[in-house]
């Protein structure tokens, strides 16, 4: 392809074969016309590339993967996480960005090899930016560079670190916003990924977000400043920033979201910098409700690509509960077929392709928990307190509204920061069928 000058700056970006509300497509087109910000897009689609080709813990290069894209109609998200799955980003493009033509809708994954970050990098400061999402060909242009890429398969890990940063994410709450100057200082003092990860807890103070060495107020911890290192590429774009975390304000999982022109990047932290969100095992709860993978199948049909789930018309015409429609939607993020988006305030579609065998497989403790109550394992104690056979050993379990209690090694070791043992997910499926 010829090269362009930044006055007719043109991008195409090769797409992986995706699913569709028709069903798989081999060559997906889900965006072509003009970006109003060009250099948000690229800027912000070269810090996914860098997050996904680093290992923050410790910092360690790795070979790059490809985001996950979803078109929903009003916006196009693209999603990844750090070699260590420690770091979740999602890029969200928003239709007032997009000029020119209409956004379709569909899930696949969008291809980041070398020539494509060397494209992206090359293209200049321009008023408009031509934009094709998909093409006929797997290719990608910029002013300076033309390459044809490959498109590869989405890590299988990514899943599990979807489905709990959905569940990790739905209980932060907004901990402090500033504006474009604060924004611009904060995302200027930030680490590089190779340097040494600060840590502490970050509040907003006079109209600065500032890290200190203690808790108070609405301060939320940080682990591993430069994690959020990426977020440098876009510095000169935002115009805003909100930082999440959990409603107690104690340690735990934390999301950075910068304000674009037209778009928004979102950086999710795990509450430790060795942590990946592939482990955090947040949705065992919800995998052993009654009745809910009956349901997911119900619901999940009822879902395409919609970029706010509305929960009550959901539930509504699925002929269930709210609650059992929430509950719901946590099943199918164990499979990455739904977000949350802490912004709107909502869950978002994204379709994956869908294998109950995968969800049972990375999550072995619901499984478990599901055959010691069909093996009649539990007994009852008191309305608080229930014994647990498992092998030759007897377990107590204890519930609370302050966090389960169980006597098993697994809750002596990690107890409520990885999820519940096998044994306390038993007797919360029995107690919620009694």
């Amino acid at each position: 392809m010829t090269p362009s000058d930044a006055r007719n700056a043109s991008l195409t970006l090769a797409l992986a074969p995706g699913l569709t509300p028709d069903g798989p497509v081999h060559r997906p087109q889900f965006f072509h016309g003009c970006a109003v910000h060009p250099q948000v897009v690229t800027r912000g689609l070269l810090a996914l590339a860098d997050i996904t080709a680093t290992r923050y813990s410790p910092y360690t290069p790795a070979a790059h993967r490809d985001p996950v894209l979803t078109a929903q109609g009003d916006r196009l998200r693209a999603e990844c996480f750090s070699a260590c799955t420690g770091v979740y980003a999602r890029l969200d493009l928003l239709e007032s960005g997009l000029d020119g033509g209409d956004i379709m809708y569909g899930t696949t994954n969008v291809d980041m090899g070398r020539g494509v970050r060397k494209a992206l990098a090359a293209v200049a400061p321009a008023p408009r930016l031509q934009l094709a999402i998909g093409d006929d060909r797997p290719t990608i242009s910029g002013p300076d560079a033309s390459a044809v890429e490959r498109p590869v398969d989405m890590p299988t890990c990514w899943i599990r670190g979807l489905g709990n940063v959905a569940t990790l994410h739905h209980g932060l709450t907004a901990a402090a916003t500033v504006g474009a100057s604060a924004s611009r200082r904060f995302l200027g003092a930030l680490p590089s990924a190779t340097g040494v990860g600060r840590s502490g807890w970050l509040a907003e103070n006079r109209g600065e977000l500032r890290l200190s060495a203690r808790p108070g107020g609405s301060a939320v911890y940080l682990e591993g400043l430069h994690r959020l290192s990426a977020a440098k590429r876009l510095l000169p774009h935002v115009e805003g920033l909100t930082v999440y975390g959990p409603a107690d304000r104690a340690a735990g999982p934390l999301v950075l979201e910068l304000q674009l022109p037209t778009a928004r990047l979102v950086l999710g932290l795990t509450s430790e910098s060795c942590r990946g969100h592939s482990g955090e095992d947040s949705l065992l709860s919800a995998l052993t409700a009654p009745h809910a993978l009956a349901q997911a199948k119900t619901v999940s049909a009822l879902l395409s690509f919609d970029p706010v789930v509305d929960v009550p018309d959901l539930a509504r015409r699925a002929a269930i509960e709210e609650s059992a429609a929430q509950t719901t939607l946590a099943v199918l993020a164990g499979s990455g077929r739904a977000g949350w988006d802490l912004h709107d305030g909502a869950h978002f579609h994204r379709q994956l392709p869908d294998s109950q065998d995968r969800v049972a497989a990375d999550n072995p403790r619901a499984a478990a928990a599901q055959q010691l109550v069909a093996n009649g394992a539990l007994r009852r104690l008191s309305p608080t307190e229930w014994t647990v056979r498992c092998n030759t050993a007897d377990y107590l379990v204890r519930l609370s509204i302050g966090g389960h209690w169980c006597t098993c090694a697994w809750f002596l070791c990690h107890a409520n920061t990885r999820g519940p043992c096998p044994h306390i997910l038993a007797v919360q499926r029995t107690t919620t069928n009694t």
